[in-house]
């Protein structure tokens, strides 16, 4: 069961962050997922010849390897583009905890298996204050969220709480993205399926009858 996720927790206080910056543009035009961890991020982890800025937080060392980021409000607005939660995880991050997110970069995330965590701004900001802090201990800003509990819990045992759709926490304990929990309910679709064809008959395989009728 997946239920639990817990590493290194990244700050990243900014509001209104959108797809287009989580996923420039140029990096969509791709005809699959490959490489999009390259994009993430693109014009803050990256000056504009490429090099790193060692300012960016998920370019310093104690931030190596997270596997949450602590956004600010409003993460993921914008255009519709699921090519942002697909970087995201690409890149290795599994959860999201901010105080808000764009509608649909929401369900975009949930329906891949990205956890996002909606906390009260002030819970934010009190997350965001000790994963931000000088890290002396690795251990100071690693984070746990466990999905099914509900909690999210700092190294220093300060503890937030936090709701998930049911069909949300049932598919990221299951494992499962959309294409998933939709097979799950497989022998419900072949059942329906098998009745609207004997209700309908003239219907089935329609689009095969007229392309063998045209090829005639």
């Amino acid at each position: 069961m997946n239920q639990t996720i817990q590493g290194v927790a990244a700050p990243l206080p900014y509001s209104n962050l959108d797809t287009d910056q989580i996923m420039p543009k140029q990096f969509l035009r791709i005809i699959d997922k490959a490489g999009l961890d390259r994009g993430l991020l693109y014009d803050l982890r990256f000056d504009a010849d490429g090099a790193p800025r060692p300012d960016f937080v998920l370019n310093q060392p104690a931030y190596a390897g997270a596997s949450i980021l602590v956004a600010g409000p409003n993460f993921g607005c914008g255009s519709s583009r699921e090519h942002a939660v697909w970087g995201l995880m690409q890149f290795g991050i599994r959860a999201v905890v901010a105080a808000s997110f764009g509608e649909i970069f929401y369900f975009n995330a949930l329906n891949n298996g990205l956890l996002l965590v909606s906390l009260p701004p002030a819970e934010v900001d009190a997350l965001l204050a000790r994963v931000s802090a000088p890290v002396s201990n690795m251990a100071s800003n690693h984070v746990e969220i466990d999905a099914l509990a509900g909690t999210v819990r700092a190294a220093d045992g300060w503890t937030a709480t936090f709701d998930l759709p049911a069909r949300h926490r049932r598919m990221f304990s299951q494992g499962q993205d959309m294409v998933g929990a939709s097979l799950q309910q497989l022998a419900d679709v072949e059942h329906f399926e098998a009745g609207h064809w004997a209700r309908h008959p003239w219907m089935k395989d329609v689009a095969r009858r007229v392309r063998d009728r045209l090829d005639n």
